[in-house]
């Protein structure tokens, strides 16, 4: 039954991971790229602090009779990693793929809910006729249905979709919107030399999430969304498009700009605010992207948050890593996974970072 005043709901939410679990062996594959001891002794000790035990692609790992550390189609190959062009081509092969595993998680015969609304978000890669027209025309929904793409947007462009999912509920209040993520950050891996940029790549990993919004009431009910931003951050994250595939750029300033703007804004605590006026006492669960252990170290720190309040988010950084914009999904999934018959209702606040450098955040109430 739909109530007269109509709220956005994400009834389920689906999520998949490719086969292949690279985290041990991206170790050795950037083995050569280390250069002085020194360099190697950085890049080991920080390696082992990043909170991070699995990452997945389909990208499949393979040690040579040398014990050189490779992959089993040669993609990349020492000296010679892979054009952008070559990346597109495995992106335009495996991201549907990754995709519709999600929407088959989400709901084998998602045909049959009758989509009216198709929204995708993705970063990692283009292709035209879009992912929105791919996945419509192999999971059976209909052609008529509305579509749009969310994309380079980077970490925070999930809570740009389902933002554009509760516009449109709120507007049409019988639609059915289909909301996919989805994410190879490993086509990106650069050869370089720079420890730093080794350790970003360190963190990234490749997933997807499929989610069903609709006026239905059950689920996660998404109650406001608020982006804001951080006055002279524009380029501590970058993300830009090069000969050999999208090169991050992600600055060790991030988390400590994060936990002074947090810290800031808990203490002005206006209704303006990330907080919107509120105390972090009000909201019982935080669904905060899993950027890396440093990201969510410093929202801890810059809210004064008690130790428990990520572990949802840390849970998915652990066992997947850092998948962009289909990370924040994963932590919303584990949060409704969560759920026990006869629970009360729980109020929330999610949050992403991404380029700007800017936050986007919503209030939810999982139901």
């Amino acid at each position: 039954m739909i109530p007269s005043t109509t709220t956005a709901h994400i009834n389920k939410i689906g999520t998949a991971t490719p086969p292949n679990n690279v985290h041990a062996a991206f170790h050795g594959l950037v083995d050569h790229m280390l250069g002085e001891r020194r360099t190697r002794a950085i890049y080991e000790r920080m390696a082992k602090r990043s909170g991070i035990e699995s990452r997945y692609s389909f990208v499949e790992p393979l040690v040579t009779e040398e014990g050189e550390v490779t992959d089993s189609e040669g993609f990349y190959m020492r000296g010679n990693f892979p054009s952008t062009a070559k990346r597109m081509e495995r992106y335009e092969r495996w991201a549907p793929e990754l995709a519709l595993q999600a929407i088959d998680a989400l709901d084998e015969d998602i045909a049959g809910q009758g989509i009216t609304h198709v929204v995708v978000a993705s970063c990692t890669g283009f292709v035209a006729p879009g992912l929105d027209q791919i996945l419509i025309r192999r999971t059976g929904i209909d052609p008529s249905a509305e579509r749009t793409l969310v994309g380079f947007m980077g970490c925070y462009a999930a809570v740009n979709a389902l933002r554009l999912a509760h516009h449109i509920v709120r507007s049409t209040p019988d639609a059915r919107v289909l909301v996919v993520n989805v994410e190879l950050c490993t086509l990106h891996l650069q050869e370089t030399g720079d420890v730093d940029k080794l350790l970003a790549m360190l963190l990234f990993s490749d997933g997807a999430s499929a989610a069903l919004v609709t006026a239905e009431e059950r689920g996660i009910a998404l109650q406001d969304f608020r982006p804001a931003a951080i006055p002279g951050s524009a380029d501590l994250i970058t993300w830009r498009i090069g000969d050999q595939g999208f090169a991050m750029h992600l600055d060790g300033q991030v988390p400590i700009r994060i936990a002074e703007a947090l810290s800031v804004d808990r203490a002005r605590n206006d209704s303006d605010g990330i907080l919107r006026g509120q105390s972090t006492g009000d909201f019982d669960l935080w669904a905060v992207h899993a950027g890396g252990r440093s990201i969510l170290d410093a929202v801890e720190k810059g809210f004064e948050l008690p130790p428990e309040a990520l572990a949802p988010s840390r849970a998915v950084l652990r066992e997947c890593g850092n998948m962009s914009s289909a990370t924040l999904m994963f932590v919303l999934a584990r949060m409704i996974a969560a759920r026990q018959e006869g629970d009360a209702a729980r109020n929330g606040l999610g949050m992403a970072f991404g380029p700007g450098l800017a936050a986007e955040t919503f209030r939810f109430q999982l139901l």
